[in-house]
């Protein structure tokens, strides 16, 4: 248990550059190492007996991102004790890295997190958590301090800014300039950042520069420049080169993962979860200016950040087969970059929670 915790853990650091939604302040974050052989499944926590009339009490952890800002409306309901059929408790967190130790060892059921690190949770723990449902999409931009950026095209000969060397903005870009005839080793130069922080330094500095940013840091970015423009919204590129696939895949930023058993012990707490989950993503997606209020309430970044970053942040919810097609061929995308990026191989089809 101590080998995989401290495995997961490095692992896990690389993403925090990448999903967190806040503004930039964590430290710099190694390269993601993880290895796919099996390890012992999570330690179940003791089970707390309830009346048969109350729900299970189902403890959900999110980043402050994204993820975190579709589940406000929730939230706010479950404070309220308004959430039918489900008693949950929910705790927002920094970094990646203090989510998955709380996974493994039982002490959540139900967590936000990277796409990537959902498969390889589950090969380390030898199936032992399920993903529920995509939360959150691409959220990444190539953002210039210029207007000569209008196609994939255009980057060849560039120089980019970017942070998250290693996960999946590494993995993201190489894919679309490949498919593009941009070899990354040769036609752009990718300076590698280790924060966010330091993109933005660079694009505040130099006329015309280039970087590659998620949201909101996209929107703290235009809020201090006027001269900052998005030039290349990611998703779009992406969906397009999967126009004509026979199985169309998805940039997938998040998702949200359960321990199996807490599935297979507790199938009434978790429909509830999903369907007011969805609930709460519809909510935050179709009431922007009050779920930004929400959003600054919790913690996650400011009101006035929020209200400009939710529109981009591609917040959603998608679950069962379609869920399922699309994930699964995200996760084969990074496989053929880089198989330590899923846990070594593809999940099994347990590893899709389908209701």
């Amino acid at each position: 248990m101590k080998k995989l915790l401290s495995m997961l853990c490095v692992f896990t650091l690389a993403f925090a550059l990448f999903t967190g939604c806040a503004p930039a302040t964590n430290a710099p974050s190694p390269s993601p190492s993880p290895e796919s052989t099996a390890t012992p499944a999570p330690s179940a926590a003791p089970e707390v007996e309830t009346p048969a009339s109350q729900p299970a009490l189902t403890r959900v952890t999110a980043l402050k991102g994204p993820t975190a800002m579709g589940l406000v409306k929730l939230m706010k309901d479950a404070d309220a004790g308004e959430t039918a059929g489900l008693s949950a408790q929910f705790n927002i967190v920094a970094s990646v890295d203090e989510v998955t130790p709380k996974i493994v060892q039982g002490e959540v059921d139900i967590a936000a997190v990277p796409a990537n690190l959902a498969s390889v949770l589950y090969n380390n723990t030898e199936g032992a958590v399920q993903v529920l449902a995509i939360n959150t999409l691409g959220v990444l931009y190539i953002v210039q301090s210029g207007d000569s950026i209008d196609s994939v095209q255009d980057l060849r000969g560039k120089t980019i800014y970017a942070s998250g060397k290693g996960a999946t903005p590494e993995y993201a870009l190489n894919y679309i300039l490949k498919e593009n005839g941009i070899d990354p080793a040769k036609d752009v130069t990718l300076e590698w950042k280790s924060e966010h922080a330091e993109c933005l330094s660079a694009l505040m500095a130099q006329q015309d520069a280039i970087a590659l940013l998620p949201q909101p840091f996209v929107t703290t970015a235009m809020q201090k420049s006027e001269s900052i423009r998005v030039a290349l919204d990611l998703n779009a590129e992406w969906d397009k080169l999967q126009a004509d696939a026979e199985q169309p895949s998805a940039l997938i930023t998040g998702v949200v993962v359960a321990r199996k058993e807490f599935v297979k012990s507790n199938p009434e707490a978790v429909g509830a979860f999903l369907d007011q989950y969805r609930e709460s993503v519809a909510y935050v997606n179709g009431n922007v200016k009050d779920a930004a209020q929400l959003v600054g309430e919790y913690g996650i970044v400011t009101a006035e950040v929020a209200e400009q970053a939710i529109p981009a942040c591609n917040i959603t919810f998608v679950e069962g087969e379609e869920m399922k097609g699309k994930l699964s061929g995200y996760l084969k995308t990074l496989l053929e970059q880089n198989p330590k990026s899923v846990g070594g191989k593809l999940p099994a089809d347990d590893f899709y929670f389908v209701r």
